[in-house]
């Protein structure tokens, strides 16, 4: 049933089974609140139990499951709640899309637990060739991350390890300097000192703390000052 100009989304509950047409783009869009409108994203707005033999769900079926018969309110909770059906080309950039954000977080989170440092994108992307992990396009990027670790490490030693870091930020830079580092983790303890200054305690992956540093030093322009205390 699914070509390019349309593709199924399918719904089950209690047993009852519910299937709405839809364009690929627009539905995959939708799914992401890229998009609003429903009645933009279906191909015909009645609601099956199969499209593929063009069986419409009646209205007691509609009615027991999602006490209305609105089509519209329907096929907004099927799309939302169900199951979209991809085609090739959506499941391939999903997929690509969500290896590289397994790649990042695993070189943000993890290190080599010789060194301390984290392993470059490329060298972790090499090693899960070799592992030849199966990416699932809606499994979560940690989920799968931390699968993925555990399969790398006989080749590839990576252990996740988070470290506190005690900061320092000159009164300059205190507040331009603060809305960029509070992302590299968590702050477990903070003061504006009277001077103007901000100092804190962050926990963050071992893997981000090069970054960290960088990205500090750039701008404080080297005055802002760090300490790894654990």
């Amino acid at each position: 049933m699914m070509s390019e100009k349309y593709t199924v989304a399918r719904f089950t509950k209690d047993k009852m089974h519910f299937e709405i047409l839809v364009k690929p783009n627009k539905a995959l869009d939708y799914r992401n609140e890229k998009l609003s409108g429903i009645s933009q994203v279906l191909a015909t707005d009645t609601i099956f139990t199969d499209a593929n033999k063009g069986t419409k769900a009646s209205e007691e079926q509609m009615r027991t499951v999602f006490e209305t018969t609105d089509s519209l309110i329907i096929a907004d909770l099927i799309l939302k709640n169900g199951t979209l059906q991809l085609t090739t080309e959506q499941r391939r950039k999903m997929i690509d899309d969500k290896r590289k954000q397994i790649i990042d977080f695993i070189s943000r989170q993890a290190v080599d637990p010789k060194t301390k440092l984290p392993h470059p994108p490329l060298r972790i992307e090499n090693a899960m060739e070799q592992i030849r992990y199966s990416i699932d396009p809606y499994k979560s990027v940690e989920e799968q991350a931390r699968e993925v670790i555990k399969l790398l490490r006989p080749i590839l030693p990576l252990k996740i390890e988070q470290i506190s870091v005690q900061v320092t930020i000159p009164v300059q830079y205190a507040a331009k300097a603060y809305g960029s580092i509070k992302n590299f983790g968590v702050i477990k303890k903070e003061e504006w000192r009277g001077d103007g200054s901000w100092f804190g305690i962050i926990e963050m992956p071992a893997g981000v703390y090069i970054s960290f540093l960088n990205k500090l030093g750039n701008i404080t322009k080297g005055t802002g000052e760090t300490k790894i205390i654990n």
